[in-house]
């Protein structure tokens, strides 16, 4: 029997999710990409989904658009057993009250870890050295809503902070679902050649450029992608993964970490799940102990 015959059957709808994990030997699965934020910050950020058509082309419904604790149980009724809370800031004088806000979120929240984020700003060093200090164990950098270089010399320093801490900077850098002014994986590139340390995972898989992103994973032993809408219905039309995909995955199996963008996706967590299963399925060379490393193992380890 070969591992893709082994592998129990994808999940079917969210609440068939925890059969699927249970029958792959898991306890739970860990979320390296979820998204809690200040209940007004949210409010914004739904309104700007809901004008999906007017920034992406089309609708981009909110599946899970609930309050804060419904959100949560809805993490813990899928079985997330941790998850980072990311929190990003679209302008300055914003990044040190999110790390604020965030680590009292994780600190009422026994499953969340505690994250912060950073914009190129006078006193990122500070602001940033402090959530690190207190027990942040993963960034967020959102290049693209942020609308800066991720070179900014202003970051220098932070980009060192965070590769000495050795926690990962979860960084929207790749131009999908949505290009901005700094997106590209090449520019996210030279950070790397400057921080070769750093812990990296690359958001949505660098999406569009998924084999640009994978040769950086190559290059660079502390890079990693997440899963975070990569695969699904919703992006395959417009983004569809490289017919080489599973065959690169392969050699790369352990630089792989679940994410989902949950709460703001447009269809229900588990087709972000059966598409990480099809991945499996598809390659011999990847099977269970793929899908145990993505859904769990690895994302524990970068989460400390």
């Amino acid at each position: 029997m070969t591992e893709a015959a082994a592998l129990p059957e994808p999940p079917v709808d969210d609440a068939d999710v925890p059969r699927w994990w249970a029958g792959l030997g898991l306890d739970g699965l860990v979320d390296l990409h979820v998204h809690f934020l200040p209940e007004s910050v949210q409010r914004k950020v739904w309104a700007y989904f809901d004008r999906g058509a007017e920034h992406y082309g089309r609708p981009w419904p909110i599946t899970y658009r609930t309050d804060e604790p419904t959100r949560v149980e809805t993490l813990r009724e899928l079985g997330v057993s941790r998850f980072a809370p990311l929190v990003y800031p679209h302008k300055p004088d914003m990044a040190a009250w999110l790390n604020g806000w965030v680590a009292e979120f994780a600190a009422r929240t026994p499953d969340a870890v505690p994250t912060a984020t950073m914009y190129p700003e006078p006193g990122v060093a500070d602001y940033l050295g402090k959530a690190l200090a207190d027990g942040a164990r993963c960034v967020k950098v959102h290049v693209q809503v942020g609308g800066f270089d991720p070179r900014d010399p202003e970051l220098d320093q932070a980009w060192g902070l965070i590769a000495e801490a050795g926690v990962p900077a979860v960084v929207h850098c790749g131009h999908g679902p949505r290009s901005g002014a700094f997106t590209g994986l090449d520019l996210f590139g030279e950070v790397l050649a400057a921080h070769p340390r750093l812990t990296a995972v690359l958001a949505h898989a660098g999406m569009p450029d998924y084999g640009e992103a994978l040769d950086l994973v190559g290059r660079y032993g502390r890079v990693y992608i997440d899963t975070t809408m990569v695969g699904v219905a919703y992006t395959e039309g417009r983004n569809p993964l490289p017919p080489d995909w599973t065959d690169r995955l392969a050699g790369l199996a352990d630089r792989v970490v679940l994410g989902t963008d949950f709460p703001s996706i447009p269809y229900q967590y588990s087709e972000q799940l059966r598409a990480i299963h099809g991945w499996a399925a598809a390659d011999a060379r990847l099977g269970r102990d793929f899908l145990r490393a993505v859904l769990h193992d690895t994302p524990a380890r970068l989460l400390g």
